[in-house]
């Protein structure tokens, strides 16, 4: 099933948003049932990885030394406090499970160069552990078909198994039951990040508080069906999706940040055709009409205040991508021809 060492792989993995989320009621096991709309958008982690069985690999890179994770590039102060770099961290996980399935010990290095908020709604973490995977089945030559390696990442994580996928797809279960949605066109994105996360059980555990304490006049308000929101992705009609972005976990995550809600409504005073808390939050997402439009929202918000920066983002982009070491790969050389592309995402 493996054969020998590679060299190190680098592989990228895209951010995700939630155009559409409904959370149902909590579940005897602790979880809710889901159904959502995912979308990848092109903001990225790089997650690299080596062996440490042989200690080779460029030490400003990843370093060598026994197995484990750090943080690569220019690291913030929340990325030190809230990315752990010991087991818990679902990158980790992703390795040990990995190597359970190739009957072997996780000796590798992971190195994070990080982009995707931590804590905001955007499944970093996810992203992190869907890139380690894809990276391990490259460096240890895994014969994995996507099937198999998109079942490992289930089991590691609700939205793990959606990094690898990228594009636009439904979800169901805990997120992880996937069904590719049709969506050719692109969609622009203004992501207003804040300077601190929100825990992603703390969000639904006070959604599952509001819903219990709401009088049974004026219950806590859900989002409808998302079948018309398959059709408006389908379109690519940017106006009829903002009427319908729609997420169940957007009153808890205002009612933990109440300052939400003035950064929702400065996006749309912006110009935005609409805008959403991302996930459990705190990130905002706002939908603009067209490419320049979401430039123009992102100039007037970075000066609102509301929220520590601002990015133009587009999406749907393909989920996790070797983009560098593969050793599947011919090898680019002086005077050889370039190697092959394999495409945009070796396993959607």
């Amino acid at each position: 099933m493996l054969s020998a060492v590679g060299p190190p792989v680098t592989v990228r993995v895209p951010a995700k948003i939630n155009l559409h989320l409904a959370v149902g009621d909590l579940r005897p096991d602790g979880y809710h049932d889901l159904v959502t709309v995912f979308q990848a958008l092109n903001l990225f982690d790089e997650i690299s990885v080596v062996s440490t069985h042989t200690g080779r690999g460029p030490v400003d890179r990843i370093g060598p030394g026994a197995p484990g994770i750090e943080l690569l590039g220019d690291v913030t102060d929340a990325q030190r406090a809230d990315v752990p770099l010991d087991a818990s961290n679902l990158a980790w996980k992703a390795a040990v499970a990995l190597a359970e399935v190739a009957g072997r010990e996780p000796d590798v290095r992971i190195g994070l160069r990080k982009s995707i908020p931590v804590a905001g709604g955007m499944a970093g973490g996810s992203a992190d552990a869907a890139g380690t995977l894809l990276a391990l089945a490259a460096l240890w030559r895994l014969d994995l078909g996507r099937e198999a390696l998109m079942e490992v990442a289930a089991g590691v994580g609700s939205d793990v198994a959606f990094a690898l996928h990228g594009g636009t797809a439904l979800g169901t279960g805990r997120g992880e039951n996937l069904v590719p949605v049709l969506s050719r066109h692109t969609f622009h994105w203004v992501v207003a990040l804040q300077d601190h996360g929100l825990s992603t059980p703390a969000v639904f555990g006070e959604l599952d508080r509001l819903r219990a304490t709401s009088a049974a006049d004026t219950p806590v308000k859900r989002v409808g069906s998302v079948e018309p929101v398959l059709e408006a992705v389908a379109s690519g009609e940017a106006r009829s999706l903002a009427l319908l972005l729609g997420n169940d976990l957007q009153a808890a995550a205002v009612s933990m940040d109440p300052g939400l809600r003035r950064t929702l409504r400065a996006g749309v005073t912006a110009g935005a055709l609409a805008g959403v808390v991302s996930g459990s939050g705190p990130t905002c997402v706002f939908l603009c009409a067209d490419g320049p439009s979401a430039v123009r929202v992102a100039a007037e918000l970075s000066g609102a205040g509301v929220c520590r920066t601002v990015r133009v983002a587009h999406g749907p982009v393909p989920g996790a991508k070797v983009i560098d070491g593969d050793p599947a790969r011919p090898p680019r050389g002086p005077g050889g021809p370039p190697a092959p592309d394999p495409g945009p995402n070796m396993y959607a």
